[in-house]
């Protein structure tokens, strides 16, 4: 695992044999090979691969071919990052994402969305796989994210910060509201019911107890999972104008029955199953934000 700081901290002579990728070195790669800028991001999560198919693709890359980023290894998370158009915008796309559970640190979860950034984009949505909490919420329900609680136990500014960036970043806002409402208006549009939530974020890759959730609800969590917190944070971090959306796959742990067992091939196939609504409620959202004031 590479340690969590060496993206930023002035590097050993040891370390200066091999110089080490950061995120504008890995930027730098991927723009050679593209003609536009892209404004606009995508973190597809679990589930959400078929998102991908409706993009018209200009260049593919493997994670494995881009110093720096840790390679995808949970179910459902091809591994890419994809450069192309969609309804007039020129977009980038992670296709999969990797997960502190894989064991991989902050840093490292993380680095991909710095690229994203170092590549010129403003207006990143991350989208994820979760457990619903609010009874109010059913299996293949969506909800459009309005804040989060990071009960992951780590945060991806810990140590070094990076150049020319302060270290205290403001989140009383992770969420933009103009994006969010290009959600909400875009599922409607389809006559798509969308929920606004809370999403609570733990390490994994255990799922939660009955307890636990029953606690997550008293704090006021509606949907559980086990990423998009430290892609938001470093979002914020690097200026971004961020929107969520989770695919709620599941009730969570204690609220689906005396028989209820969840199971990772549950998340996943729920997810996949409701593929093409995602696409095309994403697929709205990117026209809503084409033909807005945002600048893409």
């Amino acid at each position: 695992m590479i340690e969590e700081s060496v993206f930023f901290t002035k590097p050993s002579k040891a370390m200066r044999v091999r110089r080490l990728p950061t995120p504008e070195s890995t930027a730098d790669l991927i723009r050679k090979q593209i003609q536009d800028r892209p404004r606009l991001g995508i973190i597809l999560g679990s589930g959400f691969g078929s998102v991908a198919k409706a993009i018209s693709i200009e260049h593919i890359f493997s994670y494995r071919d881009l110093p720096g980023f840790p390679h995808a290894g949970a179910p459902g998370h091809a591994g890419q990052l994809i450069l192309g158009h969609w309804h007039g915008a020129s977009i980038v796309v992670l296709n999969g994402r990797s997960h502190y559970y894989e064991g991989f640190g902050p840093s490292e979860v993380t680095f991909p969305t710095r690229v994203l950034a170092a590549l010129g984009i403003t207006l990143l949505l991350i989208t994820n796989a979760a457990g619903g909490i609010n009874p109010d919420f059913k299996v293949g329900d969506f909800m459009v994210l309005r804040d989060h609680i990071n009960f992951m136990g780590m945060n991806p500014l810990r140590g070094p910060t990076a150049p020319k960036k302060s270290r205290f970043v403001d989140m009383t806002f992770p969420y933009d509201t103009t994006l969010a409402s290009h959600l909400a208006d875009a599922a409607k549009e389809m006559n798509l019911a969308v929920h606004r939530g809370v999403y609570l974020a733990v390490s994994g890759p255990s799922f939660e107890t009955p307890a636990e959730i029953r606690a997550f609800g008293a704090l006021g969590a509606d949907a559980v999972g086990m990423s998009t917190v430290p892609e938001v944070i470093v979002g914020r971090h690097c200026g971004l104008r961020i929107a969520g959306l989770s695919c709620i796959t599941n009730a969570a742990a204690g609220l689906g029955g005396a028989s209820q067992v969840v199971s990772a091939e549950e998340v996943l196939a729920v997810a996949q199953d409701n593929g093409l609504i995602a696409t095309h409620l994403i697929g709205n959202f990117v026209k809503r934000v084409v033909h807005s004031a945002l600048s893409l």
